[in-house]
């Protein structure tokens, strides 16, 4: 596996924003525009950060979430909030570069019109994947990751691209990006810190393969379990197991 340990959270999501950094900018000067897909919680905040003085060109930076909660944008749980105030408005990222869960719709309907635009934008044909050149992911400490959770069923969906998603121990509705998109991407880059997630990191680094068991394997190895070279791990010393 790919992983690298630093002293504290903020070490480790500076360290992964730079990475996410680097890899945008290879990506414009070869294609002259990049699409990246974020996650939420609290532990990206300083990459978010980061990211806000950095200079970056994100006038050729498309903006995507890897999942939401079902809750309006103004909403202090809503992840597009957090990027917002961080990130997407101090660097003055072009709204029409945002697309955002549109969360103010019932949550099928959210991921429907969702999965539509990410359609849309990538101009898939019908059967085709969208290919993020980075993803963000985070690891909750049961493994989970986006809003796939131990047990979900559309875990074994890989062919479809967004659902909302029931959280019963959030007792909350999520929209969540699936499988498949998230193996399809080019880069990958995985962000977990705090000690409640070194038990589930323990598992999905070095247990056997089983996403159905800790989601958040998914596009972290391949179907033999063997890692895949373009999946980043950045963890902080107390999540490393």
């Amino acid at each position: 596996m790919n992983v690298s340990r630093y002293s504290d959270p903020v070490a480790a999501a500076e360290a992964c924003g730079q990475r996410v950094l680097d890899l945008l900018a290879k990506t414009i000067a070869a294609r002259k525009r990049a699409t990246l897909a974020v996650s939420g919680g609290t532990s990206p905040k300083p990459m978010f950060e980061l990211f806000a003085k950095s200079g970056f060109p994100w006038e050729q930076v498309h903006v995507f979430w890897v999942d939401e909660r079902c809750v309006p944008p103004s909403d202090s749980q809503s992840n597009f909030r957090l990027a917002n105030e961080t990130w997407l408005a101090p660097a003055k990222v072009p709204s029409g570069n945002i697309h955002r869960v549109p969360t103010e719709r019932e949550p099928h309907e959210a991921a429907r019109e969702y999965a539509e635009h990410v359609r849309t934008f990538f101009n898939l044909q019908p059967g085709e994947l969208p290919q993020f050149e980075v993803i963000h992911r985070g690891v909750g400490p049961d493994a989970h990751t986006a809003s796939l959770f131990p047990g979900e069923p559309l875990i074994e969906d890989h062919k479809e691209l967004a659902a909302a998603v029931w959280v019963e121990k959030m007792h909350q509705w999520r929209v969540t990006l699936l499988p498949g998109v998230l193996e399809a991407a080019r880069n990958t880059v995985v962000l977990a810190t705090g000690s409640d997630k070194a038990a589930a990191l323990n598992a999905v680094l070095s247990g056997p393969y089983d996403p159905m068991k800790w989601p958040a394997q998914i596009a972290t190895r391949d179907g033999s379990g063997a890692p895949l070279s373009d999946t980043m791990w950045f963890l902080d010393q107390a999540a490393s197991p």
